[in-house]
């Protein structure tokens, strides 16, 4: 009798094992940009394939910083930039290898893909591969300024008027325009950390002009609509959805070079389904779906084919914004070496302590 209950109680518990199992390859734990994983996206991929997926937003300090907590833990995939992968993959051991057998790479633009893969590459492996790519630069009343530079919105001009953001981007984008190319020292730490002082004391100078360090989308996107601010630091979908509702606020990019950054698909070390992550991955990379999760994100996307589904009103934005030279001299955001964020954070830290 014994034995029939301990059986009973063997056969109760590896129930419940399978139960969690099978409940755990229903469920993608997906970490993403806002917009990134729109709801009838979402409800289209769960009617496919079954599986429900559990959105958390983030960004990019936020991804590494979760992942780092957990061991890798925690989430099934995640859309890190393409620069933020190898790092914290040889540091903390928090990314996994991507396992391009699973993944349908015929749907991707040949270069973009190509180019992550190089990027993303560690130990002969590749981690990431690409899903959208948009840039940072200027978005400008052109009623009202004339600004053309990250250093034109430090123009006595243009004071109490202007905005960017307490961010590393910020401080790349000011070096740039001050003649200094960040991304060339990034094997020279020393000259590196003398650069982004340089940048930082910059806009030091400058913070008597901004209106502020701007942290809300919302809020920098309501103030220039109303023109209390003329110029700001943002990134490309942001000028863009104003220019749909006023002509004269242009999204342009920087004289010196807008910033360019590629998102892309990255499996946690320690993902519980693989299954499902390799599955969004496909799913997202068809040129029609792709074409949805872009219009929902403001971006550009990797996907072959996808613009054949895209809004004119994009292309036509993209156009004017990136005439043939200025596409060119998009500056591509490589791989950043380990160390160099926290040269950065002593930077940032320092403008905010500034009088």
């Amino acid at each position: 009798m014994l034995n029939h209950k301990l059986k009973l109680s063997a056969g109760a518990v590896l129930a419940v094992f399978a139960f969690h199992a099978q409940a755990d390859e229903q469920v993608l734990r997906l970490l993403t940009w806002a917009d990134y994983a729109p709801q009838a996206v979402v409800d289209q991929f769960k009617k496919e394939t079954g599986i429900s997926v559990e959105v958390t937003l983030s960004n990019n300090e936020e991804m590494i910083s979760k992942l780092r907590a957990t061991g890798g833990a925690g989430y099934d995939l995640v859309n890190p930039s393409q620069d933020r992968i190898t790092g914290p993959a040889k540091e903390f051991g928090i990314y996994q290898p991507i396992d391009l057998k699973k993944v349908k790479t015929a749907n991707f633009i040949p270069s973009m893909l190509e180019s992550t893969k190089k990027v993303t590459g560690l130990g002969g492996k590749v981690y990431g591969v690409p899903l959208f790519w948009g840039t940072d630069g200027l978005v400008v009343n052109s009623a009202k300024s004339k600004a053309a530079d990250y250093s034109d919105l430090c123009k006595p001009e243009y004071a109490g008027k202007t905005a960017v953001r307490l961010k590393r981007p910020t401080l790349i984008g000011m070096a740039f325009s001050m003649g200094k190319d960040p991304f060339k020292a990034y094997a020279n730490p020393k000259q590196y950390e003398a650069i982004m002082t340089a940048a930082g004391d910059k806009l030091i100078s400058c913070k008597k002009n901004l209106k502020y360090f701007w942290e809300s989308k919302d809020q920098l996107l309501n103030d220039i609509r109303n023109g209390e601010v003329v110029a700001a630091q943002m990134w490309d979908a942001g000028g863009w959805k104003l220019n749909t509702e006023n002509a004269t606020i242009k999204f342009i990019a920087p004289k010196s070079g807008a910033l360019g950054w590629v998102d892309t698909f990255a499996i946690p070390s320690k993902a519980k389904n693989l299954d499902a992550a390799y599955k969004w991955i496909n799913f997202i990379s068809r040129p029609e779906i792709a074409a949805k999760v872009a219009k929902s994100a403001g971006s550009f996307t990797a996907i072959k084919g996808a613009e054949n589904f895209m809004d004119e009103v994009m292309k036509k934005q993209l156009a004017e914004s990136f005439p043939p030279a200025a596409l060119k001299n998009i500056k591509w955001y490589p791989a950043i070496p380990a160390g160099l964020e926290e040269v950065d954070g002593k930077v940032l830290d320092k403008i905010k302590a500034s009088n």
